[in-house]
């Protein structure tokens, strides 16, 4: 099993094994997979290294002052971040926030605002599980 299934083969057992939402549901990362098979037939997975890069990357296409995620969610993802106004975001990481990503509505809404500010479009669904699949590690 390479890389980009295992990792989303953890996503899953996370998700299926925790009492409470402990990660993105199944459910929703299957249909990120789905789409991102729609779109690409050669999809292989998500990858929690790409999803990293994605968080990390300074994309420049976006607004000026969040040319990356970690302009706000910083580049610790077990730590609090800020919004440019001063308020304080929750951690992003899993293991420290740990129903965060439970209600797909929620988790779609702060994707599209976010990836538009940072990216200047939206997530594709591979680039939304991947980030997932890296936010799972944390």
């Amino acid at each position: 099993m390479n890389s980009q299934f295992r990792a989303f083969a953890l996503l899953c057992g996370l998700a299926a094994s925790a009492g409470a939402l402990a990660a993105p549901s199944a459910a929703l990362l299957e249909r990120y997979a789905a789409e991102a098979r729609a779109t690409d037939p050669a999809f292989a997975g998500f990858s929690a290294a790409r999803g990293e890069a994605l968080h990390r990357t300074r994309h420049g296409l976006g607004k000026p002052d969040t040319p990356a995620c970690t302009s706000c969610h910083g580049e610790n993802a077990r730590s609090a971040g800020q919004t440019r106004t001063g308020k304080a975001i929750e951690p992003m990481a899993v293991s420290v926030s740990a129903t965060r990503y439970g209600d797909p509505a929620k988790v779609e809404k702060w994707f599209k605002r976010n990836c538009n500010e940072v990216l200047g479009r939206e997530c594709s669904a591979r680039e939304k599980g991947d980030w997932l699949a890296w936010m799972s590690t944390q």
